[in-house]
This record gives C-alpha cells, structure tokens and sequence, in this order.
C-alpha cells in the first residue's frame, strides 16, 4: 500500500482486505459464474422465474445467484449453468 498526504493510502481491495491470491481466484471465478448464468438466462430469454422454474427453487435465489451473493456456493453456480445446457468450454473459458 502507498502512503499518501494526511494519513490516507491507496492499495488494491486485495490489500485492503489481506486476501491471498487464492482467495482472489476464489471471488473472480464466483464473479465470472454469476455473470454468466445471468447471460445465459438472458440468452436463453428466460425470465429470472422461469429460470426458478427449471431449477426448482425460486426467483429470489436466482437473483441472488446471479449478484454472486455471499449466500450462494460456487457449487450452485455450477450446477444451475450445467442444467440449463452450459457447456463445460463455455465455463472454462471464464478462467
């Protein structure tokens, strides 16, 4: 972190936070599965109920799923792409 005037610094949210690079890998691939359920779905045009509907859970969790809520395990976010035709290329090419 960089020391600037009147006490201040600047640094990377990394740094702030003292996360490791594995932790940073971590948020990123949440981050990019969250993004891509959300433009599968829309590719798809599926409403985020319809998507609900296929997954059998809710559109309040989907919506969540697709912010990368906290609450939602990166293991759900593979799952739901898996079963709405998401192809295990189109998920490796996040990383």
């Amino acid at each position: 972190m960089k020391k600037l005037k009147n006490g201040w610094v600047q640094g990377s949210t990394q740094e702030f936070l003292e996360l490791s690079d594995a932790d940073m890998a971590y948020i990123e691939t949440k981050r990019a599965s969250a993004a891509c359920l959300r433009d599968q779905r829309m590719k798809r045009h599926l409403t985020q109920t319809e998507l609900a509907a296929r997954l059998e859970t809710s559109q309040s969790r989907v919506a969540k799923m697709e912010s990368g809520d906290s609450t939602v395990s990166i293991d759900l976010l593979l799952q739901a792409l898996y079963r709405i035709g998401t192809k295990r290329r189109q998920l490796a090419a996040l990383l």
